[in-house]
């Protein structure tokens, strides 16, 4: 079974995908209504070695029709998206979302309110 994973940030990048699941992801532009990007320090050496950044994007949800959050979504396994949960940092969680494309998708946000403003 596959699961849509959309990402907006280090996930999109072939270093982290290597590393992470062992594979270059292919993925489809798509975008997240009612979601604002931010930046946030990441602290883990390990997730820094990896992305090659001290700071990685993070959203949370707004509501409001004028912010949206341009993506990319991949199709990944469920042991891949457990894999995905492992790279993610404590600062952010989990959480199904419906794209403008109207599709599905797992995306990580602000963990600190879920993503809810």
């Amino acid at each position: 079974m596959t699961e849509s994973l959309f990402s907006y940030g280090t996930l999109q990048d072939e270093p982290v995908q290597l590393s992470t699941f062992g594979r270059k992801l292919t993925g489809i532009e798509d975008l997240l209504p009612g979601y604002e990007l931010s930046l946030i320090e990441i602290d883990d050496p390990q997730i820094v070695a990896i992305s090659g950044a001290t700071h990685h994007p993070i959203i949370r949800h707004t509501g409001l029709a004028t912010d949206a959050v341009k993506g990319t979504v991949f199709e990944v396994t469920s042991t891949e998206l457990q894999q995905a949960d492992e790279y993610e940092v404590g600062a952010y969680i989990r959480v199904g979302v419906v794209l403008a494309s109207g599709k599905f998708a797992w995306v990580y946000v602000n963990a600190i309110d879920g993503g809810k403003t």
